[in-house]
Order: structure tokens, then C-alpha cells, then sequence
């Protein structure tokens, strides 16, 4: 029996519209299995070695990037960065933030480190970067002052120089660091004042104890 007019026109139409429906139904799924293939390689971040090159330098992963207006935190959890904290209007991230993979502070977060180049690096980035120094400050919230020292680093790649290893924090880098950190905790109500700063050995002797907090963390939940 031959087809009426309006069916034969509607027919490749027809055909297309499944062979479509197919396409995204695949790509759907392929989506969901690269997702979830995404997902498992960012649960192994935290799983990277703290320190890299012989202790010469560290692992880093950014979670803020230079000039953002945000402040993004990696979850474990979830192996995701998530959107943590708006900036006030006009404010931004003055250097690359991240963490040490494998260290723990007494917060339960892993160490952060401050990097110093002049470059936006992406969130969730890799990096190797040396140890420069150490701000030890003070930080007080709800009555209570505790220390809050923030190491500061800056990123090494293979052909950086040697004498990247022996970078000094000069008064204007300590005085925008000192300013940065005291304007972003006072808009969340909390006080932050550097009491001086600490070498490369200092910044080395913290993440060592964040990597026997680390592993002490790790004894506990085993047992």
C-alpha cells in the first residue's frame, strides 16, 4: 500500500529524529563513564606525595587561581572544587592558592601554600613548587586566637633556575600578603596579624608534621 504524501514527508524525519535519540542517549553514557572516570582520578589527588624531587620541593594543587573574585576548596568527598566564597566587589585573589597532598593541619584541612608567580594557574592544576618561607600570624575568631602560619612558595618546572630554591620574601611581598589576609578575614568577621616570618627550613618542618598528622589520620581510620 502506498504511503500518503504527509507520511512519506514525515518519515526521514522520523528515522532522523531516532537515529538523534541515540546519539544523545550514547553520549549521555559516555558522559556519565568519563565523569565517573573524572571523578576517581580527582579522589587521588590527595593521595600525591607531599614532597617530590628528594624533598627538594613540594606537590601542589591550585584551588584559587591568581585574579579570581572567588575562593574555591577542593572536597575529598566528592574529589570536586566547589565555589566556597564570594569576594567583595573589587577584591581578588592576589596570588595562586592551594594544598599539599598527603598533610593535615590541626583543622583537619590539608596545608594551604601561597605561591608567588606572577601567572594565573587553573584550578585543579598540578604543580611542583619550592619552599620559600613561612608567615607566622595569628588569627582570632569568636574570642579565640590561634596560630594560622601560612607557608609561601613559588612553582618550579624543569628548567627552572637553581637559585629558585633560595627566593627571599622581601617587605613588600610580607606587606601585600599582610594586607590581603587581613582584609579577606575581617569581611568574615575574623582578625589576622603576622607576628614575623619563617625561612625554607620552617616551611620543610610544617609539612612534615602535616604528613605525621596525615598518616596518623590514616592509622585511626583503619583501626
Amino acid at each position: 500500500m502506498q504511503m500518503p504524501n504527509c507520511c512519506l514527508r514525515f518519515a526521514p524525519d522520523f528515522h532522523r529524529a531516532k537515529f538523534s535519540a541515540k546519539v544523545q542517549a550514547t553520549a549521555f553514557y559516555r558522559g556519565m563513564f568519563q565523569a565517573q572516570n573524572f571523578s576517581v582520578m580527582m579522589k587521588t589527588l590527595e593521595q600525591l606525595p607531599a614532597f617530590t624531587d628528594g624533598q627538594k620541593s613540594v606537590n601542589v594543587i591550585i584551588e584559587t587561581p591568581k585574579g579570581a573574585p572567588v575562593k574555591y576548596s577542593y572536597r575529598p568527598e566528592s574529589g570536586a572544587f566547589y565555589a566556597k566564597r564570594l569576594l567583595p566587589p573589587g577584591m581578588v585573589f592576589p596570588f595562586n592558592f592551594g594544598f599539599i597532598p598527603s598533610t593535615l593541619e590541626e583543622d583537619g584541612d590539608p596545608l594551604d601554600i601561597l605561591l608567588l608567580n606572577e601567572i594565573s594557574l587553573a584550578c585543579g592544576c598540578l604543580v611542583k613548587a619550592c619552599l620559600v618561607a613561612v608567615v607566622n600570624a595569628e588569627q582570632t575568631e569568636h574570642g579565640k586566637t590561634y596560630r594560622n602560619d601560612r607557608i609561601v612558595g613559588a612553582v618550579l618546572d624543569e628548567e627552572s633556575p637553581a637559585e629558585f630554591l633560595k627566593l627571599d620574601l622581601n617587605q613588600r611581598r610580607l606587606s601585600e600578603i599582610q594586607f590581603f589576609f587581613a582584609t579577606y578575614n575581617r569581611f568574615s568577621g575574623k582578625e589576622f596579624r603576622v607576628l614575623g616570618t619563617g625561612g625554607p627550613e620552617q616551611a620543610g618542618q610544617l609539612v612534615r608534621k602535616g604528613e605525621k598528622n596525615w598518616e596518623a589520620s590514616k592509622r585511626k581510620l583503619l583501626q
